[in-house]
């Protein structure tokens, strides 16, 4: 399966980089995410628990973040099982651009989906994808308006954060599959 979107974020492009390299927001935007944690250099381990039509699947993976360019582009690949209900492979590729004052973030994912997933049907994977991204976008941008408001640290920190290698992990696109 093939996803790709762009996405209007109203925040600088430093600031959606760090955001998407953040566990904690990552952890309160990806719909259904129950854990993530550090597991080495730009490597992480999570649970995600996700309902595809009658299916309810609880995920565990692990995701590595390559080709890391701040606060430009990275390169998301990441496996996670979900028993006999099935499991998901997922390569993306992640761009954020300068818009303006805000930044549009653009997403190439391939996923890889069996077991049980895959039998349900790809239109019916695929719809509740880009549900749910819609979801995590969403409350990403609620979250970083948050984070604007009430974040004493400059916004320049929290990119040279992510610059030093403070990367986090972005398991959005496991969630969101």
């Amino acid at each position: 399966m093939e996803l790709s979107d762009k996405i209007k974020i109203d925040a600088p492009r430093e600031r959606v980089f760090a955001a998407l390299n953040d566990i904690d927001i990552l952890r309160e935007a990806i719909p259904g995410c129950e854990t993530i944690e550090a597991n080495g250099t730009d490597a992480y381990t999570a649970t995600v628990t996700q309902k595809v039509g009658p299916l309810k699947a609880r995920f565990k993976g692990d995701v590595t973040l390559s080709d890391i360019v701040a606060p430009e582009s990275y390169t998301l690949e990441g496996a996670g099982k979900a028993g006999p209900a099935g499991h998901v492979k997922v390569r993306a590729n992640v761009k954020l651009e300068e818009d303006g004052k805000g930044t549009m973030l653009n997403y190439q994912v391939n996923a890889d989906i069996g077991g049980k997933l895959a039998q349900l049907g790809g239109h019916l994977v695929e719809r509740t994808s880009k549900k749910l991204s819609a979801q995590f976008f969403e409350r990403l941008e609620e979250l970083i308006e948050v984070e604007n408001t009430t974040d004493e640290t400059p916004t320049d920190l929290a990119f040279t954060q992510a610059q030093s290698g403070d990367n986090n992990m972005t398991l959005w696109i496991i969630g969101a599959v």
